[in-house]
């Protein structure tokens, strides 16, 4: 990322910040409707400084990351061998479209009922938000690899593991990788949802409990925190992806300097 980039993010930001007060300036909202940016900033400090926002940060990030992961294998596994039988796709495809469908947030409460308050109910709310955009990923990736490069693989008598290593994995990243930056926003929201249904602890609760006592400041801290870590989650996983396929990168890259020539 250039200095250009990063100063016009800032510009955006301070922009924000302005406006925010402006709009408090001109309505003359109560510090219960809008508070005021540095007030806001002070909250966030507090909790910080006395260790409680960061203890419910590390539960909703903790029902977040396990929550993905299990989410991740959910959609890997059976994705694959949907892309590669037809049978097993016109058998499971109307089973899993319809869990799909089936609205999460309304499923959210039964979840919490059958397996209680604590962080596998969020885990199992994440996993499920998760597996499907993953899902439909590696079908999309295993399917679009290159006709030429599955013969050739035949020619040289490849085991279907050499194959799914050296042709079909390395081919579907790309997808797969766009569909985790989805996956993880996704999560985030996932475990927010599981929290305000129920919980005694996370980010999710204590938007909830601020709400309550009509702390509006916290409420602030509580969704920027939440920002932050979608934020954050998602650059840890453009930075991992720019590792792992940098000649994907480096072709978008061109793609860029191309079109501006």
């Amino acid at each position: 990322m250039n200095k250009k980039i990063i100063s016009l993010q800032i510009f955006v930001f301070v922009g924000f910040i302005f406006l925010w007060k402006f709009v408090i300036f001109v309505f003359n909202f109560p510090e219960f409707i809008l508070p005021q940016p540095e007030t806001v900033f002070i909250q966030w400090y507090l909790l910080l400084k006395s260790g409680l926002l960061l203890k419910h940060t590390m539960v909703t990030l903790s029902e977040t990351l396990i929550g993905f992961t299990i989410g991740i294998f959910l959609g890997i596994v059976p994705g694959y061998f949907v892309a590669k039988s037809s049978k097993i796709d016109q058998t499971l495809s109307p089973y899993l479209v319809a869990l799909q469908t089936a609205p999460k947030i309304a499923l959210a409460p039964l979840i919490v009922m059958w397996f209680g308050f604590g962080i596998l109910s969020k885990i199992i709310i994440v996993a499920l938000i998760v597996f499907f955009p993953i899902l439909v990923n590696i079908i999309v990736g295993i399917r679009s690899v290159d006709k030429n490069l599955l013969d050739l693989m035949k020619i040289l008598n490849a085991s279907k593991l050499q194959v799914l290593r050296l042709v079909e994995l390395p081919a579907s990243m790309p997808v797969l990788f766009a569909a985790f930056k989805t996956g993880i926003t996704l999560a985030v929201i996932g475990a927010v949802v599981g929290e305000f249904i129920g919980a005694n602890e996370g980010l999710g609760y204590l938007t909830i409990y601020a709400a309550g006592l009509m702390d509006t400041p916290q409420v602030f801290v509580a969704i920027f925190q939440l920002t932050i870590i979608g934020i954050l989650l998602y650059l840890l996983i453009d930075y991992i992806e720019g590792k792992i396929i940098p000649w994907y990168r480096e072709g978008e890259v061109d793609v860029v300097k191309n079109a501006e020539y």
